[in-house]
């Protein structure tokens, strides 16, 4: 998730906590909307772009492609896998939100 990705869920986060307290807050005002659903699924399609440059860069080393660093690939090895660790993360702990709402009594 880019940094900007991040800054976006935190500024669609901040005017939904205003828009819920009744407030209303200037910095939210100029935040651009966001569809939830279309961010996550955006943050899931360049986590797979970048599962798929390992794999194809680890290939290509593999094959002994000389223009291919062993450094480079497994920097983006790490990559990918950190960025799919964080994403699983967030989908545990979305799932836990889910779970204690759905548990809360009305």
């Amino acid at each position: 998730m880019s940094s900007m990705q991040i800054q976006q869920v935190l500024a669609e986060m901040r005017a939904l906590q205003a828009r819920a307290a009744g407030t209303s807050d200037a910095d939210t005002a100029g935040a651009p909307t966001t569809d939830f659903a279309s961010l996550l699924k955006s943050s899931a399609d360049n986590i797979a772009t970048l599962q798929n440059q390992a794999t194809s860069l680890s290939a290509a080393y593999e094959a002994g492609d000389k223009s291919v660093d062993l450094s480079k690939v497994m920097l983006e090895v790490q990559k990918a896998g950190l960025a799919f660790r964080a994403m699983t993360e967030v989908r545990n702990k979305l799932l836990d939100a889910y779970s204690q709402v759905m548990n809360m009594s009305v």
